[in-house]
This record gives structure tokens, sequence and C-alpha cells, in this order.
């Protein structure tokens, strides 16, 4: 996809080509403290609250919209939150370029795009594949978080997930529908303030799991570039 950008010049974003590949995030941060993936921040609502409850930790939340991007920015640095960092990037393209194996403490996804029509299910992100390769850069003991207002998505992740004998179930079922003290989002809000469900899988890397490699992924940035304005 194209899309129309400004430049993002906050110190909390990370450009892609000042990074290495693969990249020391404990540098980048400062310390040795966990990494916490959000994949899908949106425009930081939901990563803000996480951020703040988890001072101890670090986060990288990664979008592959700009607009997002630069208001998750803004958000972090109106509130003063330090622990975060935001990348515009592909997820895929994330892991397999520039995190290393078992680096992850946690990962969250928060409804992502469903692609509701058949012929597109194809196109979701989370997939037996894509679980499989998170997996890999989970740590042993690394939480998985995932969410959807589409209760066939829940579903589908959930038995994907029920499949995997790397993943160990921490709620009471598959999917729940109240997931007390879990951050929500500006669009969970308002997805629930219209009677609507929202469906939280939680689910934790198991401690005895060895994962050797991990496996081949569509792995590419996602969109192209055309700048607006002056970047220079």
């Amino acid at each position: 996809m194209t899309q129309s950008m400004i430049e993002i010049k906050s110190p909390f974003f990370l450009k892609e080509e000042t990074l290495s590949s693969p990249t020391d995030f404990s540098a980048i941060f400062g310390n040795q403290n966990p990494l916490v993936l959000e994949i899908g921040c949106g425009i930081g609502d939901f990563m803000a609250q996480l951020a703040a409850n988890a001072p101890e930790r670090n986060f990288l939340a990664i979008d592959i919209y700009n607009k997002g991007c630069n208001k998750t920015c803004n958000r972090l640095e109106k509130e003063g939150l330090t622990n975060v960092r935001v990348m515009r990037i592909e997820a895929r393209y994330l892991l397999s370029r520039y995190l290393i194996p078992e680096c992850l403490a946690a990962v969250y996804i928060n409804c992502p795009d469903p692609w509701p029509k058949k012929r597109h299910l194809k196109r979701r992100l989370v997939n037996r594949l894509f679980l499989q390769t998170l997996l890999h850069y989970l740590r042993p003991d690394g939480e998985l978080f995932f969410s959807s207002d589409v209760a066939d998505y829940a579903h589908a992740v959930a038995a994907a997930l029920e499949e995997n004998d790397g993943f160990d179930n921490q709620l009471a079922t598959p999917i729940s529908l109240n997931m007390p003290g879990y951050p929500l989002s500006k669009y969970m809000r308002r997805f629930l303030a219209q009677d609507q469900s929202i469906h939280f899988l939680h689910y934790r890397r198991n401690r005895q799991h060895a994962c050797e490699a991990a496996p081949p992924q569509p792995a590419q940035r996602g969109f192209r570039i055309a700048w607006s304005g002056n970047h220079g």
C-alpha cells in the first residue's frame, strides 16, 4: 500500500535505517528490562496504559500506518512514558529481520484486521504459521495476548493455539469475554459501548517446548512510502 506521510521526529520513534540486523533493543532502551511487543498499536491508547502500568518493562509498539505511529509517539511524549519505542513496520518483517530468538516476554495483538470476506481469510495475520513463528521469539513462559471483536477470528486463533503444544492456555476457557485488569483501547471501549463483545485469549509458551528454528514467513515491509510536506 502507498501512504502519504509526514516525518515523525519523536525521540520515541525508531527509523528502520538506523537499526542493525538483528537489533540489540537493550542498548536502545539502556537497560536489560524484559521486552514486550504490541502488534498494531493504532493511536497508542492501549500501549500508553500498558506501559504506564509496567515501568519495569520495555515496550516496542509497531504499526504499518504512519499517522497511527505519529499519534502514538505524541501520546507517549504527552504522558512522559520513556519505556516505549515505536516502529512503522510489518510484523513478520520485524520478527525475521530485527529480533533474536526468545527475546520477547510478551506479545499483544488487539483487534487486528479480520478480513471478514471468505476469499480474504488467507490475508489474516494470525494463523497457524504465524503462531508457530511467534513461539520462536517468545522466551519460555512468554505470554501471548490476542483479542478480536470478530468471533470467527477469535475461534480460529483459539483452535490453532489449542493444536500447538508449545502454548498453554491461561484462562478457564480458550476464549473469554471478560479480562479483568486488561487495558481497553478507545476502539474496544467504543465497541463494548454498543453492547458488542470482545473475545480475549491468553496463552503462555510452554517452558518445555524447544524451538529450533522459526518457520519461513512471507516477510516484507508491506507498504510503499510517498512523502508529503517537508521532510528534510
